[in-house]
């Protein structure tokens, strides 16, 4: 006889999955068919500011989310191996509204290698604290990875959008 999954997994892949339909419902709606179009349509269907910039962030820190009170910025790595996972995935804290590190307008005047330093060292150390992080990167990372599946399968097909919608209509 097999174990069951535990119910808080099945319910989180649900979750996940209801995210990214959310997600590529608003794409279709605004004729998003790149990663970086997605971001811009879930900004505006937040009316927020979703921000995208490169920097050269800590040793093993591919991206971060920082959360501003009028915006939220996504930084990524300048040298990574695959931008589109790590914007989708940071893209994914966004959605999901995981508690971050807000990041204080007076940080700005600090260089921005220090800043990442900063933030890569809090999120470290908030992880061995309480391992509360273990299912907000799950949910980020499940998210990324459902959602570049989707977008490689539209953009397959050739017209994205009206994929979309027929991803849509199918459930």
């Amino acid at each position: 006889m097999s174990q069951s999954r535990p119910q808080n997994s099945s319910r989180s892949y649900r979750r996940v999955a209801a995210a990214v339909d959310a997600v590529c419902a608003v794409a279709a709606d605004f004729d998003a068919t790149t990663l970086d179009e997605v971001v811009a349509a879930v900004s505006a269907e937040r009316m927020r500011d979703i921000e995208i910039a490169d920097a050269d962030l800590g040793p093993g820190v591919c991206g971060q989310r920082r959360f501003y009170p009028d915006r939220d910025v996504i930084v990524l790595a300048t040298a990574l191996p695959s931008r589109e996972h790590t914007l989708a995935h940071e893209l994914g804290h966004i959605v999901f509204e995981h508690q971050g590190a807000p990041a204080v307008e007076v940080t700005l005047e600090a260089s921005d290698d220090l800043i990442a330093y900063m933030l890569s060292q809090r999120a470290h150390q908030q992880i061995v604290d309480d391992g509360a992080d273990e299912m907000a990167e799950w949910e980020a990372e499940t998210f990324a990875a459902m959602l570049m599946t989707r977008l490689r399968v539209f953009n397959s097909r050739g017209a994205g959008v009206s994929a979309l919608r027929f991803d849509e209509a199918l459930g």
